[in-house]
């Protein structure tokens, strides 16, 4: 098994993954955090390596829910708060409405015109990335050690159809008209996500299994959220371009900034997210690529992903599903995750997928057919949606538990 920096860099670049970006180069991994903050949305900052910053805010006001017991209060109190421009229900503890008055703000900086622009590239290219967030991201987060574990361990893991449900959410909202703007949701989504970050933070160290196994203290560093950020975002743009798949520079640009609000939503300090698409693919580079490797956990979390998947058709699509996360993240990390060559049909999508965005990219021109194109895409995502939810609205809420299975 190989395991040093060239091997995993080579892996994505046989996988087409992460982009043009490391292929001037051999990455090996580093131990110091070097990566410069002016670089950053913010242009400077401290330079802390991030693997040691968590969201301390967050954590201090969701520890004292822990402490009052008021945590299960809290998840039903916010159960009905799901749109951006909705007043925070009445009953909130102060320190968490506080909070959530102060976090829900967009940052200074974004760029409503872009955030207008990004669901145009959505309609266009949402096949694509749902494709990309799914088998791509999806499954490269079974190779992420720290976010593997974590997930194994935490109570996401005991039902992972109920994780997905709440991950695709997060992947859906950030797609949708008006993300961030009026009617939206993104916000919302965002900060919930954030408190069950702090959930997890909370409470996975007092799991022994989670103990033995992590190397860290504590789990979802700000590094962690940036490396699956990167496994979105600078994945996705730069398997787009390994696909041929003609981007506008405004569409690029408008699709990062979307990306970059989305990380600071989350509680990422503005001087971890990247300004441009270039310091992106050079903070990647230092934090995901080097990390990359097979762990006990994520070999399970992809067998128990790939059987959720291959459910929704009663496993007609299973070997579909296995040629095209070897198609999308290479040899390396589809045999890390002991999934099964399957000779035809890897042929046929690695033979089949480019012909289909050429032509698929070639109508895209003609009049009404992106509006086609995205009603036909939406129908797949609310089938999927549907499926995972089990017909049920999907709400993302604060844990009270680890994984019952390894408590």
């Amino acid at each position: 098994m190989a395991t040093d920096g060239l091997s995993r860099r080579g892996l994505l670049l046989g996988g087409g993954a992460l982009g043009a970006a490391g292929m001037f180069g051999i990455v090996a991994p580093t131990k110091a955090w070097s990566w410069s903050a002016s670089d950053s949305v913010l242009g400077s900052g401290a330079g802390l390596d991030p693997r040691l910053v968590w969201d301390d805010e967050a954590d201090a006001v969701v520890a004292g829910l822990f402490e009052r017991g008021e945590v299960d209060l809290v998840n039903d109190l916010l159960a009905g708060w799901t749109r951006n421009d909705q007043p925070l229900p009445a009953g909130l503890p102060a320190d968490l409405h506080t909070f959530l008055e102060r976090a829900r703000r967009l940052p200074a900086w974004a760029d409503q015109a872009k955030l207008d622009r990004v669901f145009s590239f959505y309609e266009r290219r949402g096949l694509y990335l749902g494709v990309l967030y799914g088998l791509g991201s999806g499954m490269m987060s079974c190779v992420i050690p720290r976010e593997a574990r974590a997930v194994y361990y935490s109570a996401g893991g005991a039902d992972m159809k109920d994780r997905i449900a709440k991950t695709a959410k997060l992947g859906y909202d950030v797609g949708a008209k008006s993300a961030y703007g009026d009617g939206g949701q993104m916000v919302v989504t965002c900060l919930k996500t954030r408190l069950t970050h702090s959930a997890v933070r909370h409470l996975l160290p007092q799991s022994r299994h989670w103990q033995a196994a992590a190397p860290e203290t504590k789990p979802i560093s700000q590094a962690d959220i940036m490396v699956t950020w990167h496994s979105l975002a600078t994945f996705s743009m730069n398997k787009l371009t390994a696909w041929k798949v003609p981007v506008a520079a405004a569409d690029r640009a408008a699709f990062l900034h979307l990306w970059q609000v989305t990380a600071h939503m989350l509680g990422v300090k503005d001087e971890y997210i990247p300004a441009t698409w270039a310091s992106a693919n050079t903070q990647s580079r230092q934090v995901l690529d080097p990390i990359l490797a097979p762990t006990p956990e994520g070999v399970k979390l992809a067998k128990i992903l790939l059987d959720l998947g291959a459910e929704y058709d009663g496993g007609l699509s299973k070997p579909m599903l296995h040629s095209f996360t070897r198609y999308c993240l290479g040899d390396q990390i589809a045999t890390w995750l002991e999934i099964p060559r399957q000779p035809g049909m890897d042929a046929m999508v690695k033979n089949g997928w480019p012909q289909f965005i050429a032509v698929r990219e070639t109508l895209a021109p003609l009049p009404l057919l992106p509006k086609v194109y995205w009603l036909f895409d939406e129908f797949l995502r609310q089938g999927v949606r549907f499926f995972l939810g089990e017909g049920k609205r999907v709400d993302i809420v604060m844990p009270t538990g680890n994984n019952p299975n390894y408590s």
